[in-house]
């Protein structure tokens, strides 16, 4: 731990800023930060290395928002006494710098709860404290390591490019909340060298260590093999690179979608205008067509895919979109009739 005194974790910040400078932060963020008006900011802080990292490289590397810095920790309740003191560490690390600590507690926890439904009761307290004090910026410790495992999750259920792109460094809701990840460009080794260096602890979350949920199995037993099997080779820095290479490909398309037209001011997809490009251009344009709707989540990916066939083809048709829609492929538009319409 840093040496005991008031301004401990103010020490541990500066060193770990100067082993971590703002040069190694993913530039996207730190354009971002330094743009962003005086608005307040929220961090996700569990007292793991991660977000620990985080919540001393934003103190240090941005002292004129320290005021207006929120941290946000969320005790699962699924570890007993080790969740307590994750609670505890997170209060003295921001009672030792001075920052706004709000606390959540998952009343409904139970020991069979899911990777799923804890992190929805994780985000469900987010987004209700940064309401609550007018924060639309939210942190988190995201990884080189988290883009890998990320990455190798959706390549196994087939994602395209827009979930390949995930976590981006900057990401826009559709709520208007905008999720940033400076940590992208930093391997987790360094972080936890860089910690160590400061003289800092963090807590460790033993639960990380099984192998019940898909992440853990990725990074205990995927990436060691991935690892080693191209050896001379960092994978993983690799994995991060074709993140970014991915997400500048996504921009692209989500460009042209747009320099063509493809959505009316209407709401119709302008699917002549579509002839003649790539499919891939016309699957993103249905794909941002309905979920401008609402629809995204309603079709099945077999539905999804005989929906894009017709409408590539120009066939007249109709296709259900659930109880109550269907999309007609009409002359030259597709829209969505209701039943009241019917």
């Amino acid at each position: 731990m840093p040496a005991r005194g008031t301004n401990r974790w103010k020490v541990a910040a500066e060193r770990l800023a100067a082993a971590i400078p703002r040069e190694r932060l993913h530039p996207a963020v730190v354009r971002w930060a330094d743009a962003s008006g005086d608005e307040p900011w929220a961090v996700a802080f569990s007292g793991g290395a991660d977000s620990l990292a985080l919540v001393l490289l934003i103190w240090a590397h941005w002292p004129e928002r320290r005021g207006r810095l929120r941290a946000l920790h969320f005790n699962h309740r699924l570890r007993g006494r080790a969740a307590t003191e994750d609670e505890r560490f997170c209060r003295r690390v921001c009672a030792g710098l001075k920052l706004t600590l709000r606390v959540g507690r998952w009343k409904e926890a139970t020991a069979e709860a899911s990777e799923a439904e804890a992190r929805t009761a994780r985000f469900a307290f987010f987004r209700a404290e940064m309401e609550r004090v007018g924060a639309r910026v939210l942190w988190t410790g995201h990884q080189q390591e988290d883009v890998a495992e990320t990455m190798l999750m959706r390549i196994a259920r087939g994602s395209g490019i827009g979930g390949l792109a995930a976590p981006r460094p900057v990401q826009r809701m559709g709520d208007g909340r905008v999720h940033v990840r400076p940590l992208l460009t930093v391997a987790k080794g360094e972080i936890e060298a860089a910690l160590v260096t400061a003289k800092v602890r963090w807590r460790v979350d033993a639960t990380n260590a099984g192998r019940v949920f898909l992440r853990n199995r990725m990074r205990h037993d995927v990436l060691p093999a991935w690892r080693a099997a191209v050896a001379g080779r960092d994978a993983v820095a690799g994995a991060a690179l074709s993140r970014q290479l991915i997400e500048e490909d996504d921009e692209a398309m989500e460009y042209w979608v747009e320099e063509i037209e493809a959505i009316g001011r209407r709401g119709e997809l302008r699917w002549k205008r579509l002839l003649g490009k790539p499919r891939g251009l016309m699957r993103r344009a249905l794909l941002r067509w309905l979920a401008q709707h609402g629809r995204a989540a309603v079709l099945s990916r077999q539905g999804f895919e005989a929906l894009l066939d017709d409408v590539s083809r120009g066939r007249r048709t109709r296709h259900s979109l659930g109880k109550d829609a269907l999309v007609e492929i009409g002359r030259t538009t597709v829209r969505i009739v209701t039943n009241t319409e019917n």
